[in-house]
């Protein structure tokens, strides 16, 4: 009786040892080896949240990209974002705060913070952040990459994720970044940046 049962452990192994690998480890610190990783521009592939008022903006939004400027001595770092709402552009730009030891990033926004778990994957082209990974009814998951357009294998990784997480493809939504009204704008604001570079 013992033989079949431990075959049956035995072929369960893969599937646990695949299972694991898919799930997103929170407590690898934050590095500057991780935080050149993530430096540049990045679009916001997909995000999947529970938080409803969340959910609500990122429907409205139809397109996404943001620049990450990281400062290793003073552990922050510049974010320029450019969304879509309808035809508009809006631009925000503020810093977050790095939690090297437990790998977040904080948000200061209308007098409340916002936590975010930086997720580093196998392919350096992509990262993740979670959010309230700890609470079912509040945690989320957004999917950043180098270009607007990702590989199955990169969206793969993000749904073997979001799976682990306990979340389904269902809740997943997708910025259209063909709708990107905002070049014109990025376009502006690069000029004026390598302007003051010369100055310098």
């Amino acid at each position: 009786m013992a033989l079949p049962w431990a075959l049956a452990v035995l072929s369960l192994l893969p599937l646990l040892d695949a299972h694991s690998l898919a799930c997103p480890n929170f407590s690898v610190p934050i590095t500057n080896a991780s935080l050149d990783q993530i430096s540049g521009k990045w679009f916001f592939i997909a995000d999947a949240s529970r938080l409803l008022e969340y959910k609500m903006e990122v429907n409205e939004s139809h397109a996404f990209f943001l620049y990450l400027t990281p400062n290793h001595t003073e552990d922050r770092i510049q974010l320029r974002e450019y969304m879509t709402f309808e035809d508009q552009c809006m631009y925000n730009s503020t810093n977050l705060r790095v939690h090297r030891e437990n790998a977040t990033l904080t948000k200061h926004e209308n007098g409340a913070q916002y936590f975010g778990h930086l997720l580093l994957l196998k392919d350096p082209k992509t990262f993740m952040l979670a959010t309230f990974p700890e609470d079912k009814q509040e945690l989320g998951l957004s999917f950043f990459a180098d270009k607007p357009e990702v590989t199955p294998e990169q969206m793969g990784e993000f749904y073997d994720y979001l799976t682990c997480m306990g979340m389904d493809k269902s809740d997943v939504l997708y910025p259209n970044q063909k709708k990107n009204m905002c070049q014109q704008l990025e376009k502006q604001h690069e000029e004026e940046r390598r302007k003051e570079k010369e100055k310098s």
